[in-house]
C-alpha cells in the first residue's frame, strides 16, 4: 500500500512537472513578462514555452500569420489592435482577454548621442528632420507613425524611415548606429543596451497602446492559461510594468 501511494505521488509530481503552456508574445509586454515568468514557473511547476511575433503588420512573423500557418499557442499577448484582428477571425476564446499594461510611444538615440528636445510637436518634428535616418517597427506603432503621423506633420519627404518587422530589430539597428533615432513603444526602448531613452512623444501626437493577453481558441490548456493571465495581471506585476517603461492599467 505504501508503495502504491509513493507511486501515485511520484506520478502526480511528474504530471505537474510536464505541464506546459505555449505563449506567443509581441515585444511591447516582453519586459514585464520576462521578469515575472520565472516566478510563475517556480510557483506552479508549469513549463512555459515562449514564442515571438509582431502584433500587426505584414510578413510571416506576425502573430496572426503564424497562427494562420499552424503555429500552436495557448496564449497570445499583443497590442489591442492586433488582438482585435484575431478576434475578428475567431482565433480567440470569447471573454478570455484581459488588459495587462499600457505603453506610450517614446524616442531613443544611440548611446552617448545628444538627446534632442521633443517636448513639443514642433520640436519632435524638427528633431526627426535633423536626424534624417529614423527606424520604426512595422507593427502597430510603425503603421501609425508612417501612415498617419509623419504625413500629418508634413515631414515624410524630409526623412528616411527604415521599417523593421520587429521592435527588437529597430532597437538593434539604433544600437549599431545604423539609424539616428528610433520611435516605438517606450517598453521596447528602456533598459536596452546601446541606446539612450529620451522620453515620450508630446500628448497631442501620442499613441498609447494597450497590451492584452487572451486564450487561443481550442487551447487544450485553458485552466493553466488562465492561471498565467491572472498572474501577469496581479498586483505583483506593477513593479515589472513600471520598470519596463509601461503604465499599469487602471
Amino acid at each position: 500500500m505504501r508503495f502504491f501511494f509513493a507511486c501515485a505521488f511520484s506520478l502526480m509530481l511528474s504530471t505537474t512537472a510536464m505541464a506546459q503552456l505555449e505563449v506567443m508574445i509581441s515585444g511591447g509586454f516582453s519586459g514585464p513578462y520576462n521578469q515575472m515568468l520565472p516566478a510563475f514557473e517556480k510557483m506552479t511547476g508549469i513549463k512555459v514555452i515562449t514564442k515571438s511575433g509582431a502584433s500587426q503588420g505584414s510578413g510571416p512573423k506576425t502573430i496572426k500569420a503564424q497562427l494562420a500557418a499552424g503555429t500552436t499557442a495557448d496564449i497570445v499577448i499583443l497590442s489591442r489592435e492586433g488582438l482585435a484582428e484575431l478576434m475578428e477571425q475567431n482565433k480567440i476564446l470569447p471573454n478570455s482577454d484581459f488588459d495587462l499594461a499600457k505603453a506610450p510611444l517614446g524616442l531613443a538615440v544611440p548611446a552617448g548621442s545628444p538627446k534632442p528636445d521633443i517636448s513639443t510637436t514642433k520640436a519632435f518634428a524638427d528633431a526627426l528632420i535633423k536626424a534624417k535616418k529614423i527606424v520604426v517597427p512595422g507593427s502597430t506603432s510603425g503603421i501609425y507613425l508612417k501612415n498617419d503621423l509623419f504625413p500629418k506633420l508634413g515631414i515624410s519627404d524630409q526623412i528616411i524611415v527604415q521599417v523593421t518587422e520587429r521592435g527588437t530589430q529597430a532597437a538593434a539597428i539604433l544600437a549599431a548606429r545604423e539609424a539616428n533615432i528610433a520611435v516605438q513603444p517606450s517598453s521596447e526602448l528602456v533598459n536596452v543596451p546601446g541606446i539612450d531613452y529620451v522620453g515620450t512623444l508630446p500628448s497631442d501626437i501620442q499613441l498609447i497602446q494597450t497590451f492584452a493577453a487572451a486564450i487561443v481558441m481550442n487551447s487544450p490548456n485553458q485552466a493553466s492559461a488562465k492561471r498565467l493571465i491572472d498572474f501577469l495581471s496581479s498586483p505583483n506585476a506593477a513593479g515589472p510594468i513600471k520598470n519596463s517603461g509601461m503604465d499599469v492599467v487602471r
